[in-house]
C-alpha cells in the first residue's frame, strides 16, 4: 500500500476472523493465528511466529482490558495483513494490566511498510479502546458477525 489513507476492510477479510481460537499459552495462541495467516500470506508458519514471539520479547503486545495486538513485519508480503481472533476462554499473555486476554487481533505488514504499518496499528487500537465494540465482539455468534462488527465500526469511525 502506498496510501496511509486506507480502513480496516483493507487488510481484514471474512475468512481471516475465526470465533473460537482454543489454545492454552501465549505461545499457542500466537503459532495458531501464525498458521492462519500463513494460510492468507503464503508465507511459512514458523517464520511468523518467529517474528511475533521476537516481538513479544521486546514486549508485551498484551494492552490490557483482555486484548492482545501482536504485529511484525514480514519480508515479501504485498500488504498490510489483519487477523482477528476471540478465544473460546481467556489465556494469560502477560498483559500490562495482568488480565488475561480473549480477543487478539494480528497485524502483519511488509518489511517496508513504514506509515502504512503504523496506521493500521492506529485503527486497531483505536477500535479496540471502545468497550462497546468488545463487548458486542465476545457476544457475536459466529465469524460472519464478528467480521460485520469490525467492519461496520471502521465504516463508523472514517466517515
Amino acid at each position: 500500500m502506498t496510501s496511509c489513507r486506507f480502513h480496516m476492510r483493507d487488510f481484514i477479510a471474512p475468512q481471516s476472523v475465526t470465533a473460537s481460537l482454543t489454545a492454552e499459552s501465549k505461545s499457542e495462541i500466537l503459532k495458531q493465528m501464525a498458521a492462519m495467516a500463513a494460510t492468507a500470506t503464503g508465507k511459512d508458519s514458523h517464520i511468523i511466529f518467529d517474528i511475533l514471539w521476537e516481538r513479544e520479547k521486546l514486549g508485551t503486545t498484551g494492552v490490557g482490558q483482555g486484548i492482545a495486538i501482536p504485529h511484525g513485519r514480514i519480508e515479501g508480503l504485498d500488504r498490510v495483513y489483519g487477523f482477528f481472533a476471540r478465544l473460546a476462554k481467556p489465556v494469560g499473555f502477560d498483559s500490562i494490566d495482568e488480565k488475561p486476554v480473549d480477543l487478539v487481533f494480528l497485524l502483519l505488514a511488509p518489511e517496508s511498510a513504514g506509515a502504512d504499518h503504523l496506521h493500521a496499528l492506529a485503527i486497531v487500537s483505536r477500535l479496540l479502546r471502545d468497550v462497546k465494540l468488545c463487548e458486542q465482539l465476545r457476544k457475536a455468534k459466529n465469524e460472519g458477525d464478528l467480521h460485520r462488527i469490525l467492519s461496520n465500526a471502521a465504516e463508523a469511525e472514517a466517515a
